[in-house]
């Protein structure tokens, strides 16, 4: 019973610090102490938190290493993106067409994860990173070679051809024209938006974290064997885990890309996959404050920067570095003892053990 408040307590604490973030951020710009260049850093670092507390799902809870994370966005940014666009005269209220077209993002995505889990998490350790790798490379390599226009008739796909090869009627439009990705996007991402599927998120990852299955992915995460001799169904709860974060990534991609007026399948490579990696790395694993922490701070970090152009990558790689050793339990201990011995004097720190002995 205690644990189980405790759990409460702790998600509760963090969608207040969310909400409360959300309510700073507002007052600030309301009152216009947030530069345009920042503002503009707001959806994207929305879509990051929850591209983090996604894969912390994966990484953290489950315990498995996936490096394809971005990929899943491109699956949910390209078909929000297409959706959107699509449903244009049928939705004209943008909130209403924004939010299905995040929907159907997060499903295509979840779609996606479940097809390729199901093979996939068979396999462990490095072999499973090394095909949710090659996973996302054959998704962005598919995305370029992928051509889709929607006319009065409704979509055409075409697939290693060209845009004239749609056969669009009049007044007919291109969406996804190959490797030049999409452009001619109506921006409709929104910081409320962002703020709500954060929400959304961690009420979906932290009540499925204490639950039932939870407990189960936790189990797995931890020692196989023994959850197996208790029954537990390995695949079945390892592709929950997975198709879970797909599908969140997914949404994050539909909402990044609508905040952009031209997106392409290199945005989501293998380099935005490593870097969700590092804010669920730095904020911790399994730890989902952490996460949302991380990936709100590195992201802003490299703007704050800009002023030092030549040097920010260096900051930011020194920066790195000391956030891993001082969140490292045993190197901080070492840190403090070295420090500790250097400033303070030899026969102090005897009296200090003697009095801790006595």
């Amino acid at each position: 019973m205690k644990i189980m408040r405790k759990a409460s307590r702790s998600k509760v604490i963090t969608y207040g610090l969310v909400a409360i973030a959300f309510i700073i951020v507002q007052l600030l710009i309301s009152s216009g102490n947030i530069s345009s260049s920042l503002q503009g850093q707001l959806v994207p670092i929305c879509a990051y938190v929850v591209m983090a507390v996604s894969l912390n799902l994966t990484v953290g809870v489950l315990g498995e290493l996936s490096l394809g994370h971005a990929g899943f966005m491109s699956v949910g940014a390209f078909t929000g993106v297409v959706a959107c666009i699509s449903l244009e005269s049928i939705i004209p209220f943008t909130i209403l067409r924004l939010t299905v077209s995040i929907i159907i993002g997060a499903f295509s995505a979840g779609v996606a994860g479940t097809l390729i889990g199901i093979p996939v998490l068979r396999l462990e350790g490095d072999y499973l990173a090394i095909v949710t790798l090659a996973f996302g490379e054959i998704i962005k390599n598919i995305t370029n070679c992928l051509y889709v226009g929607v006319d009065k008739a409704g979509l055409h796909v075409n697939f290693l051809t060209d845009a004239t090869s749609l056969n669009l009627s009049e007044g007919g439009r291109v969406i996804i024209d190959g490797p030049m990705g999409i452009s001619g996007i109506t921006k409709l991402s929104t910081f409320a938006m962002g703020f709500a599927l954060i929400m959304v998120t961690l009420f979906i990852v932290l009540n499925l974290i204490d639950s039932r299955s939870g407990r189960a992915i936790m189990a797995l995460r931890d020692n196989r064997i023994a959850a197996e001799s208790v029954g537990i169904h390995v695949t079945k709860y390892k592709l929950m885990a997975f198709a879970t974060s797909a599908a969140l990534a997914g949404a994050a991609g539909a909402l990044y890309a609508m905040n952009y007026s031209t997106i392409i399948a290199s945005k989501f490579g293998f380099n935005t996959s490593i870097l969700i990696l590092v804010f669920v790395v730095l904020g911790g694993l399994g730890n989902i404050r952490g996460s949302i922490i991380a990936a709100t701070v590195l992201t802003i970090l490299p703007e704050m920067l800009r002023q030092f152009n030549n040097y920010r990558m260096v900051i930011y790689a020194i920066v790195l570095v000391l956030i891993m050793l001082a969140t490292n339990d045993d190197n901080l201990k070492g840190f403090l003892s070295n420090l500790r011995n250097r400033l303070l004097p030899s026969n102090l720190r005897k009296g200090k053990k003697g009095a801790e002995n006595g």
